[in-house]
């Protein structure tokens, strides 16, 4: 998954940990949900509680939020398209999404190639 703020399969914790430490009313993450498999949380800070909406997809590719009963589903073609609606004021968020935490990227090194040993050369 190419989007920024999922963080894969970090732990609820370590999960809490990030949206604390960043402290900001509206900050959000997506990891993979622990308790159910192929499914994904939307964990965003609120006066120091992180609220975790679960992320569902259907058969057909789209992804919705786990709403109470009564609520209308939404459903969207992508993440970058549920994070925007959600970004908005007042769509059922205990806040709306305003500071992603982004994943820190790995930087991958390249080793060296090796060298060739250089024979015919001797010592003078």
């Amino acid at each position: 998954m190419d989007n920024p703020c999922y963080h894969g399969s970090i732990s609820k914790k370590a999960c809490e940990d990030l949206l604390s430490k960043k402290g900001k009313d509206g900050c959000y993450l997506i990891r993979d949900s622990e308790t159910i498999a192929g499914a994904l949380c939307l964990c965003v800070f609120m006066h120091r509680v992180v609220y975790t909406y679960r992320i569902l997809q259907n058969h057909s590719g789209y992804y919705t939020l786990q709403t109470c009963s009564g609520l209308e589903e939404k459903f969207f073609k992508n993440l970058k398209e549920m994070i925007s609606y959600y970004e908005k004021p007042h769509r059922g968020l205990v806040i709306h999404l305003r500071y992603p935490i982004k994943r820190k990227k790995t930087k991958l090194i390249k080793p060296e190639p090796e060298k060739e040993p250089e024979y015919g050369k001797e010592g003078k």
